[in-house]
């Protein structure tokens, strides 16, 4: 069974039914257990990050992009700081005066800021906080075969916050979060862990895709495993009143695979931002220049960023972490 096909084609619409690994094996023409295995081998190699949820702005918590611009001799002992920051998920050096990057999640916006606070002062060092303020496009997964976002943008609601999930529901969703067991009847696993019916449990993801909490689920992979390694973020400075307009052009061009607003700091002007993976350089900057000339921005105050090392990246955690939490002081 050819792993590209296993991991690229559910990374939307994962079945939501009892079996969903015999649903794939019918569609794909194996069994039920070679799927499990094919899936099993993929987290194994790592190229799997985990079958589950991706959140909306908003769901569950607050979240934060954040830089700092770190001395070089000091950057893996900072990047170390922020990896053991509670809610760091992603954390990457890239080319730029601001060469570390990272995203946090929490609670709220006054717990972040607070672990940021305290991030300066054992640090030394200030951060810009850019919070969002709208989506166009994220977390669609991409194309495994050629370059990554080579289908077209699908239709994508720019919500500001996202209905947030109960709190009665928050167990399911740290579940959700975490990822799907590798087992025959995954949900029917959840449902027992949580003693509530299977079928509330699958109704209750439903409603959470179709009112837009969850944005998608289904396979999350890790790109830099499967050689989409050479990725860049780009950030451009337009004028408020444009910014909605050409977001959504630029989330619509092949090759971007994120792209939202986010509020300006002092002495970062920036307030549009999308993101292409590739596997070479020179292919990615090709990509980000035929969306911005198409999303009509190529002539606007921008730079691009590419990644250079990876320090931790994981999907984000609003109720595992706060499911640990629990457990810690129970």
């Amino acid at each position: 069974m050819d792993r590209v096909t296993l991991l690229n084609r559910w990374q939307h619409g994962f079945p939501l039914e009892s079996r969903p690994f015999a649903r794939i094996g019918a569609a794909l023409g194996v069994d039920e257990a070679a799927v499990i295995a094919g899936f099993e081998a993929a987290r194994i190699d790592g190229s799997l990050s985990r079958i589950g949820g991706v959140w909306a702005a908003g769901a569950g918590g607050a979240a934060l992009l954040v830089a700092m611009a770190v001395p070089s001799e000091r950057l893996e002992a900072v990047a170390a700081q922020v990896d053991a920051l509670p809610g760091v998920n992603h954390n990457y050096e890239r080319e730029h005066r601001f060469n570390l990057w990272f995203v946090i999640t929490g609670p709220d916006a006054a717990t972040l800021h607070a672990r940021l606070d305290a991030l300066e002062r054992d640090a030394g060092l200030a951060t810009l906080r850019l919070p969002m303020r709208k989506v166009y496009r994220i977390d669609l997964g991409f194309d495994l075969r050629g370059l990554a976002g080579a289908e077209p943008a699908r239709s994508e609601r720019t919500r500001h916050a996202a209905p947030p999930v109960a709190s009665s529901e928050r167990a399911l969703a740290a579940l959700v979060e975490s990822g799907v067991p590798l087992l025959a009847q995954p949900y029917a696993a959840w449902a027992e862990q949580l003693g509530t019916p299977e079928a509330e449990v699958l109704a209750t993801i439903g409603r959470w895709l179709d009112r837009g909490t969850l944005r998608r689920f289904g396979v999350v992979v890790r790109h830099h495993e499967l050689g989409f390694d050479r990725n860049a973020m780009t950030v451009f400075d337009l004028p408020d009143d444009e910014v909605d307009a050409r977001g959504a052009a630029l989330a619509a061009q092949p090759g971007v695979t994120l792209c939202y607003r986010r509020e300006r700091a002092e002495g970062w002007p920036y307030n549009l931002y999308c993101m292409v993976h590739g596997r070479e350089r020179e292919a990615v900057r090709a990509t980000i220049a035929a969306a911005a000339r198409a999303a009509g921005i190529a002539d606007r105050p921008h730079e691009v960023l590419f990644s250079t090392r990876r320090f931790k990246q994981q999907g984000g955690r609003y109720f595992s972490a706060a499911q640990e939490v629990q457990r810690e002081h129970a």
